[in-house]
């Protein structure tokens, strides 16, 4: 994996756990559990990384509702 969609893999993590007031550690195994990150984060890297944190944050909490995670 690229460096810079290592790290905007981990703001997207970082982000999602302060917004559910989860731990990053758990957010992670709860994406990586619904392959959100190889499956969707990774993938649209292009497309998501130009969009504000909140539009990004909110686009994967309902990604995570839609599959049913739960944290």
């Amino acid at each position: 994996m690229d460096f810079k969609i290592l790290n905007f893999t981990i703001f997207c993590i970082n982000n999602v756990a302060l917004y559910l007031n989860k731990s990053a550690k758990d957010v992670y195994h709860a994406m990586q559990n619904a392959n959100m990150i190889d499956g969707y984060i990774v993938p649209c890297y292009d497309v998501l990384h130009s969009f504000s944190k909140e539009y990004i944050v909110d686009d994967l909490v309902s990604l995570m509702r839609q599959k049913g995670v739960r944290l």
